[in-house]
């Protein structure tokens, strides 16, 4: 395969992974419209892990976890998946989609600073500037959101919370021995183990007349599980595997895409304070890179991801 193709393979996969990963706050939208935000979820993550799972044991035959890596999974499962997206998807209730993609690229930002607490790593200027700059860009943005209902304070700090437990999970990760589990074993089980550690809440503020399992129903939770939690991720290890420092400049270009997805499909409203929002969280992002320390944790962090 010659340099050009390669280029051309390189920024076709990009583009790829920064619409498939910027489109999941959209698709959340959508489905939230036909309804409750839990059973959406354990829907996506047992649609999502039956895939992974059949994959990985059924056709690739991976061996099964075994141990004390079952112990490791729950609790990856727990951070990443039933605390994380399960507030994730109740947040979406209070928040629009524009903002909920601009949190989550604020990601790498706070694991860069979870990782000064957990891993012990010395804290430095850099890590302070970027987290300061990543929650005044997501306030900036959802400044004018908050006088018309658009946004509510419950939401953003639901937000807030998941983005920790969703960066907890990512230095938990990193700080761990995962053996010779491969990737697409450990993303299946703590997929399906968070699922079923979110199920007893799913069920216990189960209303039937809220939930109408419609087309747009279904083709929110496909989306979320195939295009999402699974083409994303691939894309996502193809640039890791090809250049790893480079793939991570991707991330630049999630908040700017998900507010393009949200107006064009739900018509949220681009406005300087949108524009201002997107430019503190690019920069956050832009200085965590600077951080030595922390590009291998921002390079994997969307790796064990839903």
């Amino acid at each position: 395969m010659n340099k050009g193709t390669v280029s051309f393979r390189w920024i076709i996969t990009g583009l790829l992974f920064t619409l498939l990963w910027s489109s999941a706050s959209t698709a959340t939208k959508f489905g939230l419209e036909a309804a409750q935000p839990l059973v959406i979820a354990v829907a996506r993550f047992g649609f999502a892990s039956f895939f992974m799972l059949v994959v990985a044991h059924g056709i690739l035959k991976y061996p099964l976890p075994k141990g004390t890596q079952w112990k490791m999974l729950a609790v990856y499962g727990l951070l990443n998946i039933t605390i994380y997206l399960g507030l994730y998807v109740l947040a979406m209730q209070e928040v629009t989609a524009g903002i909920g993609a601009l949190a989550v690229a604020t990601n790498p930002v706070f694991i860069g600073f979870l990782s000064v607490i957990f891993l012990k790593e010395k804290i430095s200027t850099a890590i302070l500037i970027a987290l300061l700059l990543g929650i005044a860009g997501v306030f900036a943005a959802s400044y004018p959101l908050l006088h018309n209902a658009g946004v509510s304070p419950k939401g953003l700090l639901i937000m807030l919370f998941s983005m920790l437990s969703y960066s907890a999970a990512s230095v938990y990760f990193n700080k761990k021995n995962w053996g010779d589990l491969k990737i697409l074993t450990i993303n299946g089980w703590q997929t399906l183990i968070g699922g079923v550690l979110l199920l007893p809440f799913t069920m216990a503020f189960y209303h039937k007349d809220m939930n109408h399992f419609s087309l747009k129903f279904f083709g929110s939770v496909l989306w979320l599980a195939v295009f999402v939690s699974v083409c994303a991720i691939q894309c996502w290890l193809w640039l890791l595997k090809s250049n790893p420092l480079k793939a991570a400049m991707w991330l630049f270009l999630t908040p700017i895409f998900g507010f393009i997805i949200a107006a064009f499909f739900l018509h949220d409203i681009i406005s300087i304070y949108t524009i201002a929002g997107v430019v503190l969280v690019i920069a956050a992002l832009f200085i965590s890179q600077m951080n030595k320390e922390e590009k291998q944790i921002i390079q994997e962090e969307l790796t064990m991801n839903e």
